[in-house]
């Protein structure tokens, strides 16, 4: 890759809660509101946008409506639980009077709570839909513990930060049990190879554009190739290098689907020197050239 034509990207909005500008928090930020005191006056549609130092879950209590997730739309039907890590581009179209809680934590809180297990670090790698089923104990009990979180975040009460974090652990440790995907129930990954997983994951994040190989990646890291492979196939089941090309398919389908750079652009901005190589390598990662990518999705919506 390496591109010579910088161009910049067409942002995809970014907030901290909705409609709020980005900000600096401080840390232990935790936000939990209902998901109708947002909507509602937005005729219970919430435009696609991320949170680019917060992750959130959603939880539907009652109501249906479909999700926005990146390049996807995702029917739900409540009880319905969804978790969005940091960055992750989505929106909602809301049934009338649908309502739950939407969770937002501060990103450093929330890497801090993960290492606790390796699961909780699954469990955030990527966005999940967690369906619950009508009247569980699982639903009953995801509902009693938000509605405690709540109370907790509006308290000042002695301990109430405490009292609040042992509510999230919690409610992630739910999710997992619930969670029936593949890379959930991994058992092989160790604490240390999820921290070297999310540190793989902070590097791609800076350098996806700058046409790094692998052991680039490893260097920084200070690991071998060979740890490195082993570690991201023990957490995630992925190849380090599909890792790369998937953060780069998901930036260039976000810019494909909300942005209005060209195709060329969008391949020179990701760091191709070469459009029609970008075509061959979207293609073969994503099934589908960019230019009908762009076109199906656009018509769909």
């Amino acid at each position: 890759m390496s591109g010579e034509v910088e161009v910049e990207s067409a942002p995809v909005p970014q907030f901290l809660l909705y409609g709020e500008r980005p900000e600096k928090r401080e840390p232990w930020f935790v936000n939990i509101e209902h998901l109708a005191d947002r909507s509602r006056d937005r005729g219970w549609r919430i435009e696609p946008h991320a949170h680019p130092n917060f992750g959130q879950v959603m939880f539907a209590r009652s109501g249906r409506g479909v999700i926005t997730l990146e390049d996807r739309s995702v029917p739900f039907e409540s009880p319905f639980v969804l978790v969005l890590p940091t960055h992750c581009v989505h929106g909602f179209d809301y049934e009338v009077d649908t309502d739950g809680w939407v969770l937002t934590i501060e990103a450093t809180y929330l890497k801090q709570i993960n290492a606790r297990l390796p699961e909780f670090s699954q469990l955030w790698a990527q966005p999940r839909t967690v369906p619950l089923q009508r009247d569980s104990d699982e639903a009953l009990e995801f509902h009693r513990s938000l509605r405690g979180l709540e109370r907790e975040v509006e308290s000042k009460a002695v301990g109430h930060v405490v009292a609040a974090e042992v509510l999230l652990t919690s409610l992630f440790l739910m999710l997992v049990r619930c969670n029936k995907s593949d890379d959930a129930e991994r058992t092989s990954a160790t604490r240390n190879d999820m921290r070297l997983v999310d540190r793989f994951r902070e590097l791609i994040d800076r350098h996806y554009r700058h046409d790094w190989q692998v052991q680039d990646y490893a260097s920084v890291l200070g690991v071998s190739l060979a740890q490195l492979r082993a570690t991201c196939v023990a957490a995630t089941g992925q190849q380090p290098m599909k890792m790369v090309h998937s953060r780069i398919i998901t930036e260039a389908k976000r810019n494909l689907i909300f942005g209005e750079m060209s195709v060329e652009q969008v391949a020179y901005w990701l760091g191709f020197s070469d459009p029609a190589y970008f075509t061959r390598f979207f293609k073969k990662e994503a099934g589908t050239t960019p230019s009908q990518f762009r076109k199906d999705t656009r018509d769909s919506t």
